[in-house]
């Protein structure tokens, strides 16, 4: 029974003395090893040996890439706005010596020093400023921060902001402003169509009374051209055809009740000619009559 007692005993020192001997460190940790409470050496991932009782293994630090998101902090801006800002870091630890004995707690470190760069980088712009420039505000918050925490064994990738959040009443405020200003864009475009809509009616119209211009005097022209043309064909016609008077006189009493149609028309002229001529043919006429009525006809 003592035997059985021994032995027990002997194996949970034996166990003891391996779990304190024999240490496995995964893949993407480090962990510092501590001789008598003297730095000894950093452990990479693999199988580690140790010295039981005289070597202790500190926790084990995490070397991927970390997300650490901070609640909103109160900034002020230049022209004396409190405004709430949220913020994301990403790091990552490189040498896990500094990080264990530069500073006690680098994530409490990252926070404050990420707040007082904050109020350094935002008290030097104004809000507006601040809305628009968050790549900015970036790039300074990363170069300031990569700088700091080097001696720290962690490299800053990159920072963020989430969230600027100014007071209700500069939100309510700028978005009455954006509201006007979408109201004044609208007009101004409903203005421009309109305006574009009567410059495209007025070239319209311009072109369309130039086009009926040209086609009333093309017009004109061809029946100024065809009455030339018929004046002309009837002046020759007549010349050739050699007619006396007594023919103008007939013509010119056909032509009568024609001229006496417009109501302006209200005193003529006859040449004198043209009396002597009708006088020949009413002459004329009358000698024809005066035998066939003889001959015992119907005067006409």
């Amino acid at each position: 029974m003592v035997a059985w007692i021994v032995i027990a005993v002997v194996a949970v020192v034996v166990l003891a003395v391996l779990s304190r001997t024999v240490r496995i460190v995964p893949q993407a940790r480090a962990g510092v090893v501590e001789r008598l409470g003297r730095y000894s050496r950093t452990l990479s991932p693999g199988l580690a040996m140790l010295v039981p009782f005289i070597d202790r293994l500190r926790p084990l630090l995490d070397l991927r890439e970390q997300v650490v998101s901070f609640p909103p902090q109160p900034v002020i801006t230049e022209d004396n706005l409190v405004v709430n800002i949220d913020s994301v870091i990403y790091f990552q630890v490189t040498d896990a010596k500094s990080a264990t004995y530069e500073i006690a707690n680098y994530l409490q470190g990252i926070e404050q020093l990420t707040v007082t760069t904050l109020r350094n980088v935002i008290g030097g712009m104004a809000l507006e400023k601040t809305l628009t420039s968050r790549d900015e505000i970036n790039g300074q918050l990363r170069g300031v921060l990569d700088e700091a925490t080097g001696k720290w064994g962690i490299r800053v990738n990159r920072v963020e902001l989430k969230a600027i959040d100014p007071p209700a009443s500069i939100q309510e405020s700028m978005e009455k402003q954006m509201r006007a200003d979408r109201e004044k864009r609208a007009t101004i475009l409903q203005a421009e169509g309109q305006k574009q809509s009567q410059i495209l009616t007025a070239e319209g119209d311009r072109q369309a009374a130039i086009l009926r211009a040209e086609g009333e005097r093309q017009a004109t022209i061809l029946a100024a051209e065809g009455q030339a043309k018929a004046i002309e064909t009837v002046f020759t016609a007549i010349h050739e055809g050699k007619p006396d008077a007594e023919l103008l006189a007939y013509q010119y009493l056909q032509m009568l009740p024609q001229i006496a149609r417009g109501d302006a028309n209200k005193v003529w002229i006859v040449p004198s000619d043209l009396q002597q001529a009708v006088g020949r043919l009413a002459g004329g006429l009358a000698a024809t009559v005066v035998p066939q009525a003889s001959n015992g006809a119907e005067p006409v």
